[in-house]
């Protein structure tokens, strides 16, 4: 079964808050145990000294002299000094149990006559371990000696050592539940959490089954916000434009080259077909073949520019040199007709565009001018800087535009009235010219020219180029 990213995001979140929580529980259980030893051994010393204190200070009350038997200072100290929680104290006097506190303890060391014995041997304190029926018992065994008293004494302290260990296994089994507790909650909340967090990749990936499944590119994700996973969607959402668009390029391409080649393939076909043996026959029907061939090449190169004009890197972007770029095109035009070609005015001014782009498009409307010229008329091309803007121009004064073409003649496959020269030409020309003026951020116009005829302008902002 294969495991969704949402339940491996929780399970490795609950597994290192897991593996945190357990180090922590036994790092506690660790510290608790430690601390439990040094307490012990505190409580001891401590101990010592309030015994050390008392006998310097101990009175009969009664005759109100120190105290002078060793059986009556230990008696006293048991009756002035109460155990705490799992202590008990007691008495020797000459190696045998004497007095033993009150409060009763867990278990009974003083009538175990061996452990006893071995206690009232010792000369000086010191720590050691006793196996009662209560478990493991620390104890130290001080001795006492009064000025006057030939008999020797004994106090007992006794700690209860499991009883305290078991104290703290109590806190370390609430830590631990606590914890276990913490993490279900930790996992609820993740789980939560997760959804949310996933619920945009989710919607990515239904998206992208849908559009899969129906080709629909139109389908967008709307999820709010700055962090990676909005950024992912946006990301999502900007290659579903770039798709969509070239997608729409492409079906332009193939409507565009199939309405506009099928009429040349029909005129080479039928031709081909009714070609005689005839000499003179065969030489005209290739000569007709060979211009409609040449005619479906220009208008496949005109459709393949379109279609890089809506990809990426259709532009080549350098400095370009208004004034150079103006007198080369108006050299380049010479030899598309025998006209009066002129310039009109050249612009000083650099400007940020692709040089080869600017030329193609001037060249276009050249050549519109020169199809509906006649031998002789004139042909202008200038450039000048408006308003922080470039203006590029080509005029004629042939018969001009009407204003009702001025709009339509701009769009694909579409042919101005007027005269032409050999054949007509493919109806893209103007909007190559509008796609290049758009693709450096401008737009393309056409007026009415002074002295008549017709002038395409195409002006380009000179700020930022797109």
């Amino acid at each position: 079964m294969r495991m969704t990213a949402r339940a491996r995001i929780v399970g490795w979140m609950l597994a290192v808050a897991g593996l945190a929580l357990a180090v922590s529980v036994f790092a506690t259980w660790t510290i608790l145990l430690t601390r439990l030893g040094d307490r012990m051994h505190d409580e001891f010393v401590n101990e010592v000294e309030k015994l050390r204190r008392y006998a310097a200070t101990a009175f009969d009350p009664s005759t109100g002299r120190r105290v002078d038997d060793v059986e009556e200072l230990l008696t006293g100290y048991l009756a002035y000094n109460p155990p705490d929680r799992w202590e008990t104290f007691f008495s020797i006097v000459d190696g045998k149990a004497d007095r033993r506190t009150a409060v009763p303890a867990p278990a009974r060391l003083d009538t175990d006559d061996a452990l006893v014995a071995g206690m009232s041997k010792a000369s000086r304190p010191r720590v050691d371990m006793y196996e009662s029926t209560a478990g493991t018992v620390w104890y130290t065994a001080v001795p006492v000696s009064v000025a006057g008293d030939s008999r020797s004494g004994h106090f007992v302290v006794a700690i209860f050592y499991d009883r305290h260990r078991d104290d703290i296994v109590d806190v370390v089994r609430v830590v631990g539940l606590t914890a276990l507790a913490a993490l279900a909650l930790a996992g609820g909340a993740g789980w939560f959490v997760a959804g949310r967090v996933l619920a945009p990749i989710r919607l990515v990936r239904q998206t992208a089954a849908q559009i899969s499944d129906s080709a629909d590119l139109t389908r967008r994700l709307d999820v709010p916000g700055e962090d990676d996973v909005a950024a992912l969607a946006a990301t999502f959402d900007h290659m579903l434009d770039r798709l969509e668009q070239a997608f729409a390029v492409q079906r332009h391409f193939v409507d565009d080259a199939g309405h506009e080649l099928r009429t040349p393939i029909t005129v080479i076909r039928g031709h081909l077909e009714l070609m005689g043996d005839d000499p003179a026959d065969r030489a005209e029907t290739l000569a007709l073949v060979t211009d409609e061939l040449d005619r479906m090449n220009r208008m496949v190169d005109d459709l393949l520019t379109l279609a890089k004009a809506e990809q990426p890197g259709f532009l080549d972007i350098e400095e370009v040199e208004l004034a150079d770029l103006t007198v080369s095109v108006v050299a380049k035009a010479r030899a598309l007709g025998e006209r009066r070609w002129r310039v009109d005015e050249v612009a000083e001014a650099r400007l940020p565009a692709d040089r080869q782009r600017l030329t193609q498009a001037l060249m276009q409307l050249a050549a519109n001018a020169v199809r509906h010229t006649e031998e002789g008329d004139l042909i202008a091309v200038g450039s000048a800087v408006r308003d922080r803007s470039v203006e590029l121009w080509v005029r004629d004064s042939g018969p001009g535009v009407a204003p009702t073409d001025r709009e339509r003649i701009f769009r694909r496959f579409m042919r101005g009235a007027g005269r032409t020269g050999a054949h007509d030409g493919a109806g893209l020309g103007l909007a190559i010219v509008t796609t290049i003026a758009e693709a450096h951020g401008g737009t393309v116009t056409v007026v009415d020219a002074p002295g008549g005829g017709a002038c395409f302008v195409m002006t380009v902002p000179l700020r930022e180029v797109r």
